[in-house]
């Protein structure tokens, strides 16, 4: 705006310092007029000129007009009347004219300047060329422009800070919900605000959505790190305490050793699993969930070859979810292995769009059934706690559906099992946003 205002001032200044040699050049050329109606010639073609003139400040000396009369010859020009009002001033030599043309320009000693070629021809029929030339300080446009300037500039000024004062609280109005958007971080970065809470503009609520879904995530990993440290440092107590007490009396127990160190590596690889875990919200990127439902039922084909299953898929060809890929493969890997493995032949794996349950409204729900036995009465909370499985006969670690299970609600989503009323066996369900 400080760049603008100049420009203004230096174009408008420029605009009426034209504007008034303009009308300068209009007086001096009635000057010249008022000349050529008083001027005589005599008989002999000579120039004759009136003692008195219109103009009084011809008659004054320094009063800042000045008129000439030059006479062009053959020889050259030749000064033939001056107004008292230039008298011990130079003589302004014009440039070269043709009759009946004029010239105005800015001369020396800072004075404007009007050259008028003219010839005249007396009643003898004698023709003489003369120029007549009319001459004012410039002090008068001066003074004008400088009144201008001070004027121009001041109003000018008064406006720049009228429109800053304006733009300063027009800023600061509208910039208003993001620094309270930063002094209720600096808040959550003090403990004083655990999420943004505030009354934000609509152009922001999905960046307060977006950042409190992240700061929540961020927490959850942090407190899920704090709890599976907290567990594994728990949990490799008692077999520690074994082994040591195994070292000290040491009566070739290689049974008790073998079976401690085994327990300890699930152990780890337990708490291992939960800690790769991401979880991430749906910020990260889109993943096609029927691509990965398709990769993990062939790949699954082939691991069950002897069961000779028939896994009948009912999905969308293409469906994007927000979710990390990793995240849903460990969903999905594990809701459809255990199927595979727990089946007698049969799998069906469904997907809906944009489904609602408990008044929340969901993107994706997965449908997983198989014709197996189920899991027996009692025991399906029993398998969402970390190392319990089904049955005990079953290899693993107990982990998968734990690991699941909080997945989806690190996700946002929902998890329920049941029985399937089409196979007969099991049936999970899971909505994701």
């Amino acid at each position: 705006m400080t760049v603008f205002f100049a420009l203004v001032a230096v174009a408008l200044e420029q605009g009426f310092r034209e504007s008034a040699e303009k009308s300068l050049q209009e007086r001096l050329q009635i000057q010249v007029y008022s000349l050529l109606s008083a001027a005589e010639l005599d008989n002999a073609g000579g120039l004759v000129m009136p003692p008195a003139l219109h103009e009084p400040r011809f008659a004054n000396p320094g009063s800042g007009l000045y008129g000439f009369i030059q006479q062009v010859e053959k020889q050259g020009k030749k000064l033939i009347w001056r107004s008292p009002s230039a008298i011990g001033l130079d003589v302004l030599d014009p440039p070269e004219l043709t009759a009946g043309n004029s010239i105005f320009l800015f001369g020396p000693h800072n004075r404007y300047v009007l050259h008028y070629d003219v010839i005249w021809q007396n009643a003898a029929g004698v023709e003489r060329e003369y120029i007549f030339t009319v001459a004012e300080d410039a002090q008068f446009v001066v003074n004008q422009v400088q009144q201008l300037e001070n004027t121009l500039r001041f109003w000018l000024s008064v406006i720049a800070v009228v429109l800053v004062s304006i733009q300063f609280m027009v800023l600061r109005w509208s910039l208003k919900p993001l620094r309270n958007i930063v002094q209720d971080l600096e808040a959550i970065e003090q403990g004083k605000k655990n999420s943004l809470d505030g009354q934000y503009a609509t152009e922001l609520q999905g960046l307060a959505g977006n950042l409190n879904a992240f700061i929540s995530i961020e927490r959850a990993h942090l407190e899920r790190y704090r709890n599976n440290l907290a567990d594994l440092a728990h949990s490799l107590k008692t077999p520690l305490a074994i082994l040591r007490g195994c070292t000290e009396s040491f009566n070739a127990d290689t049974a008790t050793v073998k079976e401690q160190i085994s327990r300890m590596d699930k152990i780890v690889e337990y708490q291992l699993h939960r800690a790769a875990a991401k979880g991430e919200h749906k910020a990260i990127k889109k993943v096609d969930l029927s691509a990965i439902i398709q990769k993990i039922t062939a790949s699954l084909s082939k691991v069950y070859v002897d069961k000779q299953l028939a896994i009948t898929l009912s999905v969308p060809d293409v469906c994007l979810i927000y979710c990390e890929e990793g995240d849903l493969y460990e969903i999905v890997g594990n809701l459809v292995d255990n199927a595979c493995k727990w089946c007698h032949h049969t799998v069906n794996i469904s997907v809906s769009l944009n489904q609602r349950k408990h008044r929340r409204e969901f993107s994706v729900l997965l449908h997983i059934e198989d014709d197996g036995p189920g899991i027996p009465v009692g025991k399906f909370n029993d398998i969402l706690k970390r190392g319990v499985r089904a049955d005990e006969n079953i290899n693993g670690h107990g982990i998968g559906m734990t690991v699941v299970y909080e997945l989806i609600g690190l996700l946002g989503g929902k998890l329920e099992g049941g029985k399937s009323e089409v196979l007969g066996g099991m049936k999970w369900s899971v909505y994701l946003p």
